[in-house]
């Protein structure tokens, strides 16, 4: 990076300082966790807790936070897989049951960017679709920022909730149901083939909330890739030729991903893989009546709190993800 010519050419550089940002990831926190963990180490011995009981208090505060420190850099070495340092995309989309499910995605949707806000990531809506009542029927949206496929991959699967619905007037309990899918996003320069002859590209008008958000033209972009029945959109610009080369991304990521999969399920054949978690699968169930829990299938890690769920926290959940599957 000290070259005088490292920035001629912009993306091998721009490259380089993700990877640099990437080993600083590990390296600034060890080298802090060392110092504050050496210090406290060498001084507690001779520090008496009843006569100095603030000071020794200090220095158990001090090996509080390196745990604290430690967890993060294990849940960070979880996140070794070839896709796991990469931006990606999560789309929810409706299951059986109409306005409630689509009101229950409109409710993920939120709480997802939420918990994606919480870890300082970018969050962008690449493609919506509202409900003809309420709600969205679905949704795709784009995390950027560090190791987002690797956290978010966790979500992957069909999300369950339970409630007194506010749609129906005689205060029935309902069940309502959404898949959430997540894909990385994949580089350049990794090929992926597709023929152009495959793919059938529809364009039609940016679905808004009206008046002046409303776009005119048709500048939303639909594509289905037929081979695999892979369907993508995007109406997040207002250019079609934008949104065009934004599908072209997500299509291509969808099917890295599909091949990335099947190379795991050959190894898991060989190797006896011991555990295997397919696209569809129950994932998690949220309950707001008659009791409140929010429970992973998977994990079987479980929160009462249903709002503080809701407002973003989800990391407890992920950790336990990665720690059981990472």
């Amino acid at each position: 990076m000290e070259d005088p010519g490292f920035w001629d050419d912009q993306e091998a550089a721009q490259k380089m300082m993700g990877e640099v940002s990437l080993l600083k990831g590990w390296i600034v926190p060890y080298e802090k966790m060392r110092v504050q963990f050496e210090g406290a180490a060498e001084m507690l011995p001779d520090v008496d807790p009843k006569s100095d009981e603030g000071f020794y208090q200090e220095l158990i505060g001090e090996l509080d936070q390196v745990g604290v420190v430690l967890e993060e850099l294990e849940v960070r070495k979880m996140l070794s897989g070839e896709l796991d340092a990469n931006d990606c995309y999560l789309s929810i989309n409706a299951g059986a049951g109409g306005t409630e499910s689509c009101d229950w995605v409109q409710m993920l949707a939120r709480m997802y960017e939420r918990w994606a806000t919480k870890r300082g990531w970018k969050v962008d809506t690449i493609d919506l679709l509202p409900g003809e009542v309420a709600g969205v029927k679905n949704i795709t949206m784009k995390f950027s920022g560090e190791f987002a496929y690797g956290f978010t991959k966790a979500e992957k699967g069909v999300h369950r909730l339970v409630r007194i619905s506010p749609f129906d007037s005689s205060g029935r309990r309902h069940t309502s149901f959404a898949s959430v899918d997540v894909t990385p996003e994949i580089e350049e320069d990794i090929d992926v083939a597709i023929n152009p002859e495959d793919i059938r590209v529809d364009t039609f008008r940016s679905s808004g909330a009206g008046g002046q958000h409303v776009n005119t033209t048709d500048s939303a972009v639909r594509m289905t890739h037929a081979p695999s029945g892979i369907v993508v959109s995007c109406q997040q610009e207002r250019s079609q030729i934008k949104n065009r080369e934004t599908c072209m991304k997500m299509l291509r990521a969808k099917l890295y991903e599909q091949e990335i999969a099947k190379r795991k399920e050959e190894l898991g054949k060989m190797g006896g893989e011991k555990k295997e978690i397919g696209f569809g699968s129950q994932r998690r169930n949220y309950v707001f009546q008659p009791y409140t829990l929010v429970k992973d299938v998977l994990t079987k890690y479980e929160e009462g709190n249903v709002q503080k769920v809701m407002d973003g926290d989800l990391d407890p959940f992920v950790v336990a993800y990665l720690k059981e599957f990472g």
